[in-house]
């Protein structure tokens, strides 16, 4: 028993330790949808919006008012800061909140105080049915979509976007459930950015999702990246 308590004793500091690291970590300042909203239009014209995604994807579709903030290196950074107003409230956002969370802390951290998020990002936003300036048309009709989904398979839908991250992690899982269950299964995909009128009637609020039809209804829905073996027994319970 003597040979176990110097172990025991290092396996609670170790917990003590990580316990403690956590209650101090910094928290991530996400306020809520509707927050982010109210905050937007009481800054009205003195808010400060910047769109942290690529210029491309800026171009295609951008929150009115919204500036293009992608910064490739520190050096271009400081300078784009400069530009800046420190004391202005300022609104950040990208697909969802990967690269704006990155540039929230890095305004933070150069003196930034009212930084604020949109959360969920311009994927929640368009999802929603909020406004975007856009160069890109409306895309396919929620008819048009309704009759894609017409077969005798089931139809497994993925709407995503080539610029987001997680869904270039779900797309080879998605084309190997193609491959695999062709004689059963019709996949469809839909970029979401170049369809936001179908995504706001579908109710798509974040990238990716999957939808699961059998004879045009829904049975089965996910967010996120999801493991090929969960998709796999959702398609077999649809089957049943």
């Amino acid at each position: 028993m003597k040979t176990f308590k110097p172990l025991l004793a290092l396996v609670w500091l170790l917990v003590a330790h990580t316990a403690l690291l956590a209650q101090t970590a910094p928290k991530r300042d996400l306020v809520s949808f509707e927050e982010f909203e109210g905050r937007l239009a009481k800054a009205g014209k003195n808010a400060q919006i910047l769109d942290a995604r690529l210029p491309e994807e800026y171009a295609q579709n951008h929150l009115e008012g919204a500036t293009s903030f992608s910064v490739a290196d520190e050096a271009d950074f400081s300078k784009a800061i400069a530009r800046l107003d420190k004391s202005k409230p300022t609104f950040i956002y990208s697909i969802a909140n990967g690269r704006s969370g990155k540039l929230a802390k890095d305004l933070r951290d150069n003196g930034f105080k009212d930084v604020t998020e949109l959360p969920g990002g311009l994927s929640k936003w368009i999802g929603l049915g909020k406004p975007v300036v856009s160069t890109v048309g409306p895309g396919l009709s929620l008819s048009d979509y309704q009759a894609s989904l017409k077969s005798e398979k089931l139809v497994l839908v993925d709407f995503g976007s080539k610029y987001c991250g997680s869904c270039k992690r779900l797309a080879p899982i998605v084309d190997s459930i193609k491959n695999e269950q062709a004689s059963t299964v019709k996949v469809i995909n839909i970029e979401a950015y170049n369809n936001k009128a179908l995504t706001k009637e579908i109710g798509v609020t974040a990238l990716p999702t999957l939808i699961l039809y059998r004879g045009n209804q829904v049975v089965w829905k996910k967010s996120g990246v999801t493991p090929k073996g969960e998709i796999e027994r959702a398609l077999a319970a649809a089957n049943l």
